[in-house]
């Protein structure tokens, strides 16, 4: 079992626990509204490959115990996985409000460098990841939920929490990564023009009539939680044969070649700041 891990080390803005042999929790708590920097970002990225590794690892071990004795449960249920993504969990304000724009819109490796690798990363993800939604959840913070494979959320029925990509309202063009993911996740066009040109304000039972949302739950960040954990039970099964995440690539193949299109200057100084923002 993994002790509790906090990333980066050098400036902590996640961490990543395991509850249980086939789970994985990652908190997002980067100030009061997890804005989602470059360096939380390479927290996100450091604590995927630590969640990967883990569950190879123990896929490893249940092949050999299967090997002795022919058990498919219990095969299935030592080599599953899923991975809980969740805002603060002191806090039931608040998934993520998006990006810090004045930082991220002055930096051109923004997007091609740190954002569209996360996205892509979770959206091909080896096993289940759920996005565990207690709180408001805007713009980038609401495309960091689409790329997860499960969206649960509070239904704001205690304190207000919203799902929105309001970008149309401040004047922020698109990135090819987020339209590409809007059109790989949903196939109504009535759906893009609400969320993109609209940036309509969701509340959670919106979100779950219109199919942006799996569940909705009467609570607290421990209940969503809760019920982010049942899910997870209920599927994890599915990622221990190592197809999920190939299915995942042929699903989203189109996705992820526009995501990979977003534009980068090319110019040797921004070269050489995307190599040292790698490390």
């Amino acid at each position: 079992m993994l002790a509790p891990l906090s990333l980066p080390a050098e400036d902590p803005l996640v961490t990543l626990t395991q509850p249980k042999h086939t789970l994985w929790v990652l908190e997002l708590h980067n100030g009061a509204d997890n804005r989602l920097t470059p360096t939380l970002i390479k927290g996100v990225m450091t604590a995927l490959n630590e969640v990967e590794k883990q569950w190879r690892s123990q896929v490893k071990a249940a092949v050999k115990a299967q090997a002795q004795e022919r058990n498919e449960k219990k095969f299935k249920q030592e080599a599953g996985g899923a991975l809980i993504i969740v805002g603060k969990k002191s806090q039931d304000k608040f998934f993520s409000n998006g990006l810090d724009f004045a930082k991220s819109s002055k930096d051109p490796n923004f997007f091609p460098v740190h954002f569209d690798p996360m996205l892509a990363r979770i959206l091909t993800f080896p096993i289940p990841t759920i996005a565990a939604i207690n709180g408001h959840c805007y713009a980038g913070g609401f495309m960091l939920s689409l790329v997860c494979d499960y969206r649960i959320m509070t239904d704001g029925s205690s304190r207000n929490a919203w799902l929105c990509m309001n970008e149309v309202h401040f004047g922020a063009p698109w990135p090819h990564s987020f339209t590409a993911i809007l059109a790989g996740k949903f196939g109504d066009h009535r759906l893009h023009r609400k969320i993109a040109l609209e940036g309509h304000r969701f509340t959670a039972p919106e979100a779950l009539a219109d199919g942006i949302l799996d569940h909705i739950v009467n609570g607290k960040t421990a209940d969503i939680l809760a019920k982010a954990e049942e899910v997870a039970d209920s599927v994890s099964g599915n990622a221990a044969l190592g197809v999920w995440g190939l299915i995942k690539e042929n699903i989203y193949r189109s996705t992820l070649d526009r995501i990979r299109a977003d534009w980068r200057l090319t110019k040797p100084d921004q070269d050489d700041a995307a190599f040292f923002a790698k490390l």
